[in-house]
């Protein structure tokens, strides 16, 4: 999606980056998925709606827990791309293109919200309030977050050095394990019901992990034209001196849950 969040002077525009996205985003491990579904949460009789979307990785990954899945976002190609791989998988996913700000559902429409790795996009004092809206009482919004530890595993630490060279104001570089943020304005509606944050080793190939960064907001959905290449070919060359064919990155993944309390 846009984000007001700019770089250099232009908006991130995740456009850009949807066939790379769809391509090596989709690196969540099983126990990501697992602990979601461990938490009652995205499985069989629940409508759940996916914001920030993106290619869809969160529904198609969690589609066999049996929930019933709609995937929001407002870059056009990100859902086409989630309409293509839902469609291969013979998976029944609506996909539609939309702000976060101005979700087209009627009240009391969806059990669960789940917001994967874009949440610090909102724009929390209009979103909150028409998520609110459209969640049943007593329904939940999960954020969810699965970032690479720059300044604890070598390979991620010199990517994303290399990545700010290129985009020195990235608004997800320096990811550290922490809690996810709640904002104040949520507690008017919500109340927090759960976090939790563990550790995560997630395995890549050079070219995989190439791709990955690629495919971030530093890069694809910021990068264009002679710079693109420019980060391409350097990355690729640091790659070759410092990375083994394969290995593992170490993340942390973190959730949290809010409850809906206060219908507005």
């Amino acid at each position: 999606m846009k984000t007001n969040a700019v770089t250099e002077g232009r908006q991130f525009d995740w456009s850009n980056a949807s066939e790379d996205y769809a391509k090596y985003r989709d690196v969540y491990p099983q126990e990501f998925y697992q602990r979601i579904a461990d938490r009652g949460l995205c499985i069989s009789g629940q409508n759940v709606l996916d914001v920030g979307t993106g290619t869809g990785v969160l529904p198609r990954n969690m589609y066999h827990f049996g929930a019933k899945w709609t995937g929001v976002d407002r870059a056009v190609n990100q859902i086409n791309y989630a309409k293509q791989l839902a469609q291969t998988a013979n998976q029944d996913i609506k996909f539609i293109v939309s702000p976060a700000e101005e979700l087209p559902f009627p009240s009391n429409t969806f059990d669960v919200i789940t917001v994967c790795q874009c949440y610090w996009y909102l724009d929390y004092d209009k979103v909150l309030t028409r998520f609110a809206d459209i969640l049943k009482p007593d329904s939940k919004i999960l954020f969810l977050t699965m970032m690479w530890l720059p300044y604890e595993d070598k390979i991620a630490g010199a990517s994303e050095d290399l990545v700010l060279r290129y985009t020195p104001d990235w608004v997800s570089a320096g990811a550290t394990r922490e809690p996810i943020h709640i904002p104040q304005q949520a507690l008017e509606h919500f109340r927090i019901t759960h976090h939790e944050e563990y550790p995560l080793y997630v395995h890549f190939t050079r070219e995989s992990w190439h791709g990955r960064m690629r495919a971030s907001g530093g890069v694809g959905a910021t990068l264009t034209g002679e710079r693109l290449t420019q980060w391409d070919t350097e990355h690729r060359a640091l790659l070759d001196r410092i990375a083994p064919t394969e290995f593992d990155v170490l993340h942390y993944a973190a959730m949290a849950e809010i409850t809906l309390t206060d219908k507005p």
